[in-house]
Formats: C-alpha cells, sequence, structure tokens
C-alpha cells in the first residue's frame, strides 16, 4: 500500500464531513422552518449552533481517534504557543487589502462608489464596534476554522496536495452554506441563490479556500481564523456585495492565491494522518 492510500484510510474525513453537515443543516434547517431572521429568538439559537457544525466535526474526528487508539497526527503547527502562531495578526493586513482594494478597483472601473453608510448603520445595529467585530470573530471564522482548516485540510493536504485539498474543501464548504440561501435575513437570502452576487459568493470560497490553506500552514488555526475574519469583515464595513465589486474581490483573491500557493511549492509540509504514516508535502 503506498502513502497516498495509507494517508487516507482511517483519516477521518468522511467522520468530519457527516458530522458537519448532519449537524449545521439540521440546525439550519430548523431556522428555515422557523421563518424568523437568525439575529431573534428562538431562531438564533439553532443558527449558532448550526454555524460551529466544523467544530463539531473536528471533535466527532478527535473522540474517534481516541476511541480508536490513534496516534496524534503532526499537523503543521500544535495547539501551544508556538513562534508561527505570530503570523496570525500580520495576516489579517493582506487579508483585508485584497476586498478594500478589489473595492478600490472595482470603483475605479465603474462599479460602486465606496462608502462607510452601510458599515457604520450595520456596526450600530450590533451595539457597537466592539460586538459587531467579536460577532463576526466567533459567528465565522473561530466556529468554522478548526473544523475546516484545522481538521480538514491536512488530511486531504496528505493525499492530494495544496490545489487539490482547497478545490474540495471549497466545493465542500459552497454546499455547506448552501442553506443560507434559504433562510429570512441573510445575506445570501439577500444574494438570492439563481444571482449574479449568489454565484459570485459561491465561487468565492474557493480562493478563500486557497488563502486560508495557506495561512495555516504558516500559522496554524489562528492564522487560517485571522484571514476568514479579516476578510468577513471587510466586506461587511465596505458594503462590498455589489456584483461588480463581488467579481473584481474575487479575481484579486484568487491572484493572491495563487501566487501564494506558487512562493510556497518547495515549503515542506509534515501530515501523519494514521500510524506511522508521515508524508512531507513540498
Amino acid at each position: 500500500m503506498n502513502d497516498d492510500a495509507r494517508a487516507g484510510k482511517g483519516s477521518g474525513l468522511a467522520t468530519f464531513f457527516a458530522v458537519t453537515f448532519t449537524t449545521t443543516w439540521g440546525c439550519w434547517l430548523v431556522v428555515i422552518v422557523l421563518g424568523e431572521p437568525p439575529t431573534t429568538f428562538p431562531a438564533v439559537i439553532p443558527f449558532l449552533l448550526g454555524g460551529f457544525g466544523p467544530v463539531f466535526g473536528a471533535m466527532a474526528v478527535r473522540i474517534r481517534r481516541r476511541r480508536l487508539g490513534e496516534p496524534v497526527p503532526v499537523h503543521t503547527v500544535r495547539f501551544r504557543l508556538n513562534v508561527r502562531l505570530l503570523w496570525a495578526l500580520p495576516l489579517l493586513v493582506p487579508a483585508v487589502a485584497t476586498v478594500a482594494g478589489g473595492a478600490v478597483l472595482a470603483q475605479a472601473l465603474g462599479g460602486p462608489v465606496l462608502s462607510l453608510d452601510a458599515g457604520r448603520a450595520l456596526i450600530a445595529t450590533a451595539g457597537g464596534a466592539v460586538p459587531f467585530f467579536v460577532g463576526m470573530l466567533v459567528g465565522g471564522p473561530l466556529a468554522e476554522e478548526p473544523g475546516w482548516r484545522g481538521t480538514a485540510y491536512p488530511r486531504l493536504l496528505a493525499s492530494m496536495g495544496r490545489f487539490g485539498a482547497a478545490l474540495v474543501l471549497g466545493v465542500a464548504w459552497a454546499f455547506w452554506h448552501l442553506p443560507l440561501f434559504f433562510m429570512t435575513g441573510t445575506v445570501q437570502a439577500g444574494f438570492g441563490l439563481v444571482s449574479w452576487s449568489g454565484l459570485l459568493f459561491t465561487l468565492s470560497v474557493f480562493p478563500m479556500a486557497m488563502l486560508t490553506g495557506c495561512a495555516y500552514e504558516l500559522g496554524g488555526v489562528p492564522a487560517a481564523v485571522a484571514v476568514h475574519f479579516g476578510v468577513n469583515a471587510t466586506a461587511a464595513v465596505l458594503n462590498a456585495f455589489s456584483p461588480m465589486t463581488q467579481a473584481v474581490v474575487l479575481v484579486v483573491q484568487l491572484l493572491v492565491a495563487v501566487a501564494a500557493i506558487a512562493l510556497r511549492r518547495n515549503a515542506s509540509v509534515t501530515v501523519v494522518d494514521g500510524p506511522g504514516v508521515r508524508l512531507r508535502h513540498g
């Protein structure tokens, strides 16, 4: 049996995806049936629980591993304090820049004029800057990245490389968001599933999967959280949701992501996905 086959065997990916999708889609279906905005009670409870589906998937993988007596996989970065974790804050800058730069370029190309008015109103609605940004951090990056990047990415990387891992996670991530298009009061429902904005939002997860994957390799889950948070928060504050702006931001992020992966093509990442399986990817 070759290394790739051994790496995929018993990796826990099936468990991760099954628990992640069952938890998220089950909770979000409740919100859809309630027909209320996810910020209102009681819809907010299943909405928040559903957002943590990837974390529940990651927990299920770890419980399964302990039950089977498997060793802890060697991922890119351990949870203990590590110098690589210092990448988290610096990576906020390029994450913000991809959205802000794309929005500025879209305006220069004839798109919507940039304005902070919608962003200020959104922050005010949330009760101020602190609750707004805390909500943005917890409701997306912290609820997702321990699963998508901290659990699924290194296991996929062991068998298919960076582009392959990003592609598979991009597809899974796009489908995972699908219920949001049918949920009253979400940004995705405002776009509409069959629309340019809905299509561009769906496509945007692919460069995001690449960017957060590279961030994970540099600084682990905290770095992936930082990139995810930087992109989401900047898009919300700048109201960068017109089709023109979405399209330009997507292209900018795709170019940056491809460049980032190309620059890391010779960088080695050690991944262990089962007893005695140790692979190095460059």
